[in-house]
């Protein structure tokens, strides 16, 4: 039986994840998986029911426990990682949720975000937090005081999916500075909660969270040690953002990794220095979880919506199907055809046509072009567009390696385009693709432990690193043509 056992949770946005990992060794003893249902309306609203999320922990959680039997009692700590941007507001005594839990994709308060904006200088919004605009989370807070007013008062709270669960584990308030930064009230400079940007939509600075003060814990509470059957008192550390914890599972692999979060939305996560200087219209900057420095968190404008929507569009139905269906697709050829390009933006608004939704583009499709050739060059564009969000980071050198995970990293395609865009810059996959977060989560109990396991990706041949060359140049092109004025699509500029 291991001597300590420590278990991360990571509540995504279509999944949560649990696991249990013994201490030092980090090896894997029980994992579960549960599903988490989105409300989908016509509105735009995307929404989670917070005792879903509650039940998805406690079937985790029992799952892994009658794994483990005995060894149970050798857990010595929780861990939490969760999405970032979600919002519900609760009884601030209780934690019962008052309301249903906006996810961060949820579109209804994007009719408020020029209000909002126009609360304060456009410098102002970049001084804070070092990117265009202000937190999403301002404008999801103006619908709720139009929609559920009464819910607004002080004896609530505007929390996330992170504080929900830590709350209930541990009867403490806190968020970490990636949520604070996506509700609109960190200021990044100075590494605190603010008043000002929330003073645009009328609330008190106590109406949220406080902030997490780097990795401390809190004691797991009398109630929750009950419902999950273990000692009270033992240390819950969190919340992470997912990819904040990601990365502290993939620091170990270099100096400087570029940690890929392929899943939902691609992300790229990397540090830079405390006297770097950069840019980006799309960003989230907080202080480096290890060492010193800021942890960058870079989204891209597309991720695992599109590629989902190529799978059951253009293959099968049946994502499962799908799926099993694509070592055959690649098998026969890695690349589209060289005229046809994607420009992958299928899940955000079309910056082209006001009030209208989906950016996608794909050029040189002819009589010829079949389902196949869209697929490709679709998972080619989504390579492609990471690779120009970050090719002044890479041209710079400001990573030596890069780590894959997420859904999509199981795709020896996707991590083939890596290797040979990167070039020469060694490229890895993670063994437990889907645990990055929930392992990394536990780095404050074991560093060693929340160490991924990972694979070097085989690089192409000399000819398909030159077919994949060519594409990216017909990509950059295309985009330039299409996109090339619109300044949230912008790459990281480094000075």
């Amino acid at each position: 039986m291991p001597k300590e056992i420590f278990v991360g949770i990571d509540l995504g946005t279509t999944v949560l994840k649990a696991a249990a990992f013994d201490a030092p060794g980090g090896r894997l003893l029980a994992g579960c998986v549960k599903p988490l249902k989105i409300r989908v309306g016509p509105d735009g609203s995307r929404e989670q029911n917070p005792s879903q999320i509650d039940r998805a922990l406690g079937g985790a959680l029992r799952a892994i426990r009658g794994t483990l039997g005995k060894a149970w009692r050798s857990v010595a700590g929780l861990s939490l990682a969760a999405q970032g941007g979600s919002a519900l507001i609760a009884d601030r005594r209780t934690g019962k949720a008052l309301s249903a839990m906006m996810l961060w994709n949820d579109a209804r308060p994007n009719r408020y975000v020029a209000e909002v904006a126009a609360g304060k200088p456009a410098s102002y919004w970049r001084r804070l937090a070092w990117h265009e605009g202000p937190g999403a989370g301002l404008a999801k807070l103006r619908w709720l005081q139009e929609n559920r007013p009464t819910l607004i008062r002080d004896n609530n709270i505007y929390i996330g999916a992170g504080e929900h669960v830590y709350h209930r584990l541990t009867g403490t308030w806190r968020q970490d500075a990636c949520n604070a930064t996506q509700i609109g009230c960190y200021d990044v400079p100075n590494n605190r909660l603010v008043q000002a940007p929330l003073d645009v939509v009328g609330v008190p600075l106590s109406f949220v969270a406080p902030l997490r003060q780097g990795h401390a814990t809190h004691p797991l509470a009398r109630t929750a040690a009950r419902r999950v059957g273990l000692r009270e008192g033992i240390p819950v550390a969190g919340p992470y953002m997912d990819h904040e914890a990601g990365y502290l599972s993939a620091a170990h692999l270099a100096r400087r990794p570029l940690q890929c979060s392929l899943g939902t939305a691609w992300v790229g996560n990397f540090l830079l220095s405390k006297n770097a200087r950069w840019s980006s219209p799309f960003q989230l900057v907080i202080p480096a979880p290890v060492g010193n420095g800021w942890l960058i968190i870079q989204p891209l404008l597309t991720g695992n919506v599109s590629w989902d929507w190529a799978l059951q569009t253009l293959l099968d139905a049946d994502k499962t199907r799908a799926i099993a269906r694509l070592d055959a697709v690649f098998g026969r050829a890695l690349l589209p055809p060289e005229h046809l390009t994607c420009l992958p933006w299928l899940a955000r608004p079309n910056p082209l046509v006001k009030n209208a939704f989906g950016g996608g583009v794909m050029l040189g499709i002819s009589p010829h072009t079949d389902a196949h050739d869209m697929l490709r060059a679709l998972a080619a564009g989504m390579c492609y567009e990471f690779f120009r969000i970050f090719r002044q980071v890479h041209r710079r050198r400001r990573f030596d390696a890069i780590v894959l995970g997420g859904g999509a990293s199981k795709g020896w395609f996707f991590a083939r385009l890596f290797a040979a865009l990167f070039d020469p810059i060694e490229v890895y996959t993670t063994r437990d693709e889907d645990l990055a977060g929930a392992r990394g989560a536990i780095y404050p109990f074991s560093p060693t432990a929340a160490a991924c396991r990972a694979k070097r990706v085989r690089m192409p041949n000399a000819q398909t690193r030159r077919r994949i060359a060519a594409g990216l140049d017909s990509y950059l092109n295309t985009y330039d043509r299409v996109y090339g004025s619109v300044a949230v699509g912008g790459p990281i500029e480094l000075r």
